[in-house]
């Protein structure tokens, strides 16, 4: 059972140690679970970026534009086959709704705002025509200046914008034992940086998923397939208007 409100802003935010034994990626309503171990830092992008890139979830043809989702393990599809992945059933759904996109992974497990900012050039390589922005969940967990979330954020939008992207913002939203103070502030990045790059904004990736046991995998985190599919019917409202026939 999540702490109340009241508790939560007397105690403030819990320290960083205390954050990671309980906290979870999948935020929002989701239950404390405690974990064996520290969460693993995010993976380093300063060394050249794997040759053959993101990876595709959808057969290619040269004449396809590329949809790139861009995010942490819950764009990765940490504990799901691939094709059980949002990016993978997103693909499918494309496809039987007659659009024809080839829609490339580009979730990074542990990955972070800074960590995405970094693989910019390496997600670019994909050239892609539209870009689903799925990061912040980890910052979140690491108690990460906020200030600084937003602007790696709105720098990632910013370099897919000029490579002539158009791009879909998703937010994501802490457990009330960060504090009030923490959580409003955290959730709070994404309507700024959505509206300061003119993007349209999904307000909560895990809606209606997040914190439903039978809509998530053993670790209380990701999503199943049945979750993923959720996310996905979730998307695609906001999606449809960036998409082209």
């Amino acid at each position: 059972m999540w702490p109340s409100r009241r508790a939560s802003r007397a105690r403030g935010v819990p320290s960083l140690v205390a954050r990671r034994a309980v906290a979870l990626v999948a935020l929002g309503s989701l239950p404390l679970v405690a974990l064996a171990a520290p969460i693993a830092a995010p993976r380093a992008w300063t060394a050249p970026a794997p040759p053959a890139g993101p990876a595709a979830t959808a057969p290619a043809t040269s004449s396809e534009p590329v949809l790139l989702a861009f995010g942490d393990s819950l764009t990765a599809g940490l504990g799901v086959p691939p094709e059980d992945s949002y990016p993978g059933q997103l693909a499918a759904r494309l496809r039987a709704a007659g659009y024809h996109y080839r829609v490339v992974n580009g979730g990074i497990s542990g990955d972070t705002s800074a960590g995405g900012l970094r693989r910019v050039d390496w997600a670019l390589r994909a050239r892609p025509a539209i870009v689903i922005v799925a990061l912040g969940a980890n910052d979140g967990l690491r108690g990460q200046d906020v200030a600084a979330m937003r602007a790696n954020l709105e720098r990632i939008v910013e370099r897919f914008q000029a490579a002539g992207a158009r791009v879909l913002l998703a937010g994501m939203r802490l457990p009330v034992n960060y504090g009030d103070a923490y959580g409003d502030a955290f959730r709070g990045v994404y309507p700024v940086v959505a509206r300061a790059r003119r993007v349209p904004l999904v307000p909560f990736l895990l809606e209606g998923v997040g914190g439903r046991p039978a809509l998530n995998q053993p670790d209380g985190i990701h999503p199943t397939a049945e979750g993923y599919r959720r996310v996905v019917d979730h998307l695609w409202p906001h999606l449809l208007p960036l998409l082209a026939k």
